[in-house]
């Protein structure tokens, strides 16, 4: 029996992955929507939303608080993190999760995670290591170092799994989904309430559950309040915006018109450790990356600052013996379906293009699925979400190997 494989992806919060660089750009959220559309909102805004003052610097989107997947699944997708390793960033959202299909060989969701045991399996002592299943459903495996235990309720640790750059990661879960990650992307803790915390390299980003939360970072202070207020210390002095549509910018304060900063999401909890079974089996990877790394607003032309992203991963790619490649476009639900069906079409064609125009020879298909496979609430109680948009509005490629 191979060792145990594991690859976990825990979305912790419905907010957005910023893109563009390493470090979380603010502000403009892209919604693609339709030029019409826009025209006609900018011509006649909502009576009941505050637009801003020319010149006054929009608030910047607190990012997600997002466990990244402990990579690693397999040797060919250590190969390929390994290559991609300068651009691998879960905030700008450029990753690398494991891919499993069903019987007919079509991409079933991204697993939580992996492992080569046995169904039913109780027992099992290899050069892999040392497997066990109890009968309440509780298990437990001890493999090159790593421990791995779950308890009956779902509550468990993962201690000691090895992430692509050879440090190690530890994952506690409790039953009633809170816990805590450290690993090679910081500190990320949940309190199972819709509370959490992320201090990583990108400074600490703190979501209350309620609305509110902060974000201390490159940026500066960013700190959101439940009913739309808050403030932003930052480059531009201190911005306090009242909640009501109106703030002030300064020193000197001086008042200005401003919209209501966004909520910001709460916290999703951790999956039970039993979710360690998925179905199907391992067949690839999934390489995701964020729309704004590769295009303007509203455009399926890919950037110029985009080439190098994409001449790592082409270079990355032409080391894999893959089978296949399926580039998948995908839009938040802003505009319409009718508007963004095509305009995923375009942008899975457009990377599709550029790969095949860097010596990406593997058998390649590209189609758009517009707004039908969100990964992010586009909305919550009613109310737009525009960091989980981001999320949403993505390009995947499936590595089928």
């Amino acid at each position: 029996m191979q060792a145990l494989q594991t690859g976990i992806m825990l979305c912790a919060l419905g907010l957005a992955l910023t893109a563009c660089t390493k470090t979380p750009t603010s502000a403009h959220s892209e919604t693609e929507t339709p030029p019409a559309q826009a025209a006609a909102a900018a011509d006649e805004p909502a009576p009941d939303v505050e637009q801003p003052e020319s010149g006054v610097p929009e608030m910047p989107i607190v990012p997600a608080i997002v466990v990244p997947p402990l990579l690693g699944v397999s040797p060919a997708q250590r190969a390929l993190e390994g290559a991609m390793a300068e651009v691998l960033d879960p905030v700008a959202g450029i990753t690398v999760s494991p891919a499993r299909c069903g019987a007919d060989g079509a991409l079933l969701d991204t697993a939580v995670a992996t492992y080569s045991d046995a169904p039913g399996a109780v027992v099992r002592n290899t050069e892999g290591g040392l497997f066990r299943i109890e009968a309440d459903g509780s298990s437990s495996a001890n493999f090159e170092g790593g421990l791995i235990t779950v308890n009956a309720d779902g509550s468990g640790t993962i201690n000691g799994v090895a992430e692509p750059d050879g440090s190690e990661a530890i994952l506690r879960v409790e039953a009633d989904g809170s816990g805590s990650y450290n690993g090679k992307s910081g500190l990320i803790r949940l309190d199972g309430q819709g509370g959490g915390s992320w201090n990583g390299e990108h400074g600490l980003i703190v979501s209350n559950g309620d609305g509110s939360g902060s974000w201390n970072g490159p940026q500066g202070l960013v700190r959101v309040e439940a009913d739309g207020s808050g403030t932003w210390n930052g480059p531009h002095g201190l911005i306090v915006n009242h909640g009501d549509g109106t703030g002030t910018i300064g020193p000197p304060a001086r008042p200005v018109r401003m919209p209501p900063m966004p909520p910001v999401p709460p916290a999703g909890r951790f999956p039970p450790l039993q979710a360690l079974v998925p179905p199907g089996a391992a067949c690839g990877y999934v390489v995701t990356l964020d729309d704004r790394v590769l295009f303007d607003f509203d455009k399926s032309d890919i950037r110029p600052d985009a080439a190098h992203t994409l001449d790592v991963f082409a270079e990355a790619l032409r080391g894999v013996a893959s089978a296949e490649l399926d580039i998948r476009g995908h839009t938040d639900s802003k505009g319409t379906p009718a508007y963004n069906q095509p305009l995923s079409e375009r942008r899975a064609r457009a990377v599709l293009d550029a790969l095949q125009a860097r010596g990406v020879i593997h058998r390649a298909s590209a189609h758009g699925l517009g707004e039908s496979q969100p990964v992010a609430p586009n909305s919550i109680d009613g109310r737009d979400n525009p960091a989980g948009r981001q999320r949403n509005r993505r390009v995947e490629v499936f590595v089928r190997v």
